[in-house]
């Protein structure tokens, strides 16, 4: 097979509808290896809350890009399309097909079509921004994005204070607005993409959720929120799964209200997930419910 020929399949899709699963049946189909595109996942000391691979599943093919940075460590959007084209490339050497998986469409966009390359702001900024959000919360976010870029800020989640904060940074690095900036031409990859999108019933995924987050919690879930407690500041643990569990440990609200809080906002993350990935008309899904469908996607792959 030729360069040209080379192959990436992305699996996307929402969290808990068996991404990870899929992935390494698929890796083992091919006998390759897997770049994963979680961006919770990349952190070392965060595994429970971020649903990280288990030991069993890890062993079922290579993973790439799983507790491989600090949550002390700055990272972005476009360190990561660096780094993770070149792993790619890499094992196009050893393998005419490479699988991706996540639920970060960010992510998995950056290694199918490229990521605008912006700058990185200095320490001052990102100091800045960390101020704001710990003295006037995602409020305080939301009227500095408002006041530099309104356009994106008609956009954006405005629930995800990482993609307010990064634009922020690009716009107070650079005097800009982000949205101005951020282009979006896409890059022209030399290896085929394929795109695999998961999905099932909302009630059946957002019931899967719900027992994962009870998992989560029987594994030890709080004892992980506990030891990561002390740096509760850090922009990586602003996630779901950590910042519910945090406020309960302050005193701010109850254990149960923890609890159903996690369930509710992994729910609410699975639906942007959904949103966001039924934009992308490159995808084909797969019911997962649909296994004969599955079989012979198989089936389709491997000719």
């Amino acid at each position: 097979m030729s360069k040209s020929q080379k192959q990436l399949i992305i699996v996307a899709g929402p969290t808990a509808v068996g991404k990870t699963r899929f992935a390494i049946e698929l890796a083992q189909l091919f006998s390759t290896e897997i770049i994963s595109a979680d961006s919770r996942q990349f952190y070392k000391e965060m595994c429970i809350g971020t649903a990280v691979p288990s030991s069993e599943e890890l062993a079922g093919a290579p993973h790439h890009f799983i507790q491989n940075i600090s949550i002390d460590e700055y990272y972005n959007v476009h360190k990561y399309e660096m780094q993770a084209i070149e792993k790619i490339l890499h094992l196009f050497e050893k393998y005419d097909t490479v699988i991706a998986v996540g639920g970060s469409g960010l992510y998995l966009n950056a290694l199918a079509y490229g990521i605008d390359e912006l700058p990185d702001p200095s320490e001052e900024t990102r100091n800045y921004l960390e101020d704001v959000q710990n003295n006037d919360g995602i409020e305080g976010l939301r009227s500095l994005l408002q006041k530099y870029d309104p356009e994106f800020y008609g956009q954006v989640d405005l629930q995800n204070p990482n993609r307010m904060k990064r634009a922020l940074e690009v716009c107070l690095t650079t005097g800009d607005k982000y949205s101005k900036l951020r282009l979006g031409n896409k890059k022209k990859r030399d290896f085929e993409i394929k795109w695999i999108g998961l999905k099932m019933d909302r009630a059946k995924l957002y019931d899967r959720i719900n027992k994962r987050v009870d998992m989560m919690i029987s594994e030890g879930l709080i004892e992980e929120v506990k030891q990561l407690y002390p740096r509760r500041d850090l922009n990586a643990l602003n996630t779901v799964g950590y910042r519910e569990f945090f406020q309960w440990i302050n005193g701010e609200e109850t254990y149960q209200w923890a609890v159903e809080k996690v369930k509710t906002n992994s729910r609410r993350y699975a639906k942007r997930q959904m949103t966001w990935f039924t934009k992308n008309e490159d995808i084909e899904w797969l019911d997962m419910d649909d296994l004969a469908a599955k079989e012979n996607l198989f089936t389709h792959l491997k000719k």
